[in-house]
């Protein structure tokens, strides 16, 4: 149970935020607890780790997400960062406090004040590009950004690391994550200069305008880096265009970004982006393989908690098939090239 008094008390004393309630959780997301603050002036959002967490290194989301939105606001959508305390002795874990920005997360259907048509969709879509483009083009080495070590090697040490914790811990027979791993391994082109990456970017994890489709701000940054940009394209992109399988793995975040209508293609998508950033497209389909793997490859250990009883959710059972959905669409991206 987290002590409401003594958190709202360090809201009001370090963030000079008058009369402070912490109410309701916020939808979404699946590694930290989004929470409303409500005070004075407005609203302000807490971001936390789960209260039954598992690992130990839950904070380290938090912590990086912070200092993410410390360096990108005010050069790109992201909400302003307003404080962040590591005192477990507050509310026993380390948290942050953010701005919050009034919008809606599209995942399965569209606002109510949404016209229902591809050009509406086309949107969105160009609305997520262009955004993912700003942050890809931020110098982050003018702005005294520290990255992890080779951060160029983003996508061979992700893949190495993956394996590395299926093999320590096996569930289920998938023999396509192997088998995927090595084709991406066989398969990788020479990495980009690295820039600011999100690491879990999608239309869930953004915030549109609730009245016309304008993306308002990128949300939820625990997984960002220093990295490859085109891991980001690749699973924005793996979350659009048409059905290779049906439904699709993690169908809850795709039924909106991937209706059968006539909206924006991948490939349009790719080279508005392209434009932008200047970086080629000649190893999409690699990276959109990558991008599914992955993703893969990480929620299958959260099936694997399910499995052993740690954890019980509709989220976690519906792995059961999402896993190998999103594994056999990216073996028809990759061996259908």
């Amino acid at each position: 149970m987290i002590p409401q008094p003594t958190l709202e008390r360090w809201i009001e004393i370090k963030l000079g935020l008058r009369n402070v309630r912490i109410e309701q959780r916020l939808g979404g997301g699946n590694s930290n607890v989004t929470q409303l603050i409500r005070h004075d002036d407005g609203l302000a959002v807490l971001r936390r780790p789960p209260d039954n967490t598992i690992s130990s290194s839950a904070g380290t989301g938090v912590l990086r997400e912070y200092g993410m939105l410390q360096a990108l606001y005010g050069r790109v959508k992201v909400p302003k960062p307003l404080g962040y305390c590591a005192d477990p002795s507050i509310v026993g874990q380390p948290f942050s406090v953010i701005e919050h920005v009034d919008g809606v997360a599209i995942a399965e259907v569209l606002p109510d004040n949404y016209l229902p048509s591809a050009a509406t969709i086309s949107r969105l879509g160009t609305e997520l590009v262009d955004a993912l483009a700003e942050v890809h083009v931020v110098d982050w080495q003018a702005l005294g950004m520290r990255s992890p070590s080779s951060p160029e090697h983003y996508v061979t040490k992700q893949i190495a690391r993956l394996r590395k914790l299926r093999q320590e811990e096996f569930g289920r027979e998938l023999p396509l994550i192997e088998d995927l791993a090595i084709w991406l391994s066989d398969n990788l082109p020479a990495p980009p200069p690295p820039t600011v990456m999100h690491g879990d970017f999608h239309l869930d994890n953004t915030l549109f305008s609730r009245s016309t489709p304008d993306l308002r701000v990128i949300i939820d940054w625990e997984l960002a880096t220093i990295g490859n940009p085109y891991a980001d394209l690749g699973l924005m992109l793996a979350f659009w265009g048409p059905r290779r399988i049906e439904p699709p793995g993690f169908s809850f975040v795709q039924r909106v970004s991937r209706i059968e209508e006539p909206v924006i293609s991948r490939r349009q998508l790719a080279e508005r982006w392209s434009e932008r950033t200047r970086l080629d497209l000649e190893h999409l389909d690699t990276y959109i393989v990558f991008a599914l793997w992955r993703l893969a490859s990480i929620v299958e250990g959260a099936y694997l908690l399910y499995q052993q009883g740690r954890v019980d959710s509709d989220y976690a059972r519906k792995l059961e098939y999402d896993v190998p959905a999103l594994l056999e669409e990216a073996a028809n991206v990759a061996y259908s090239r």
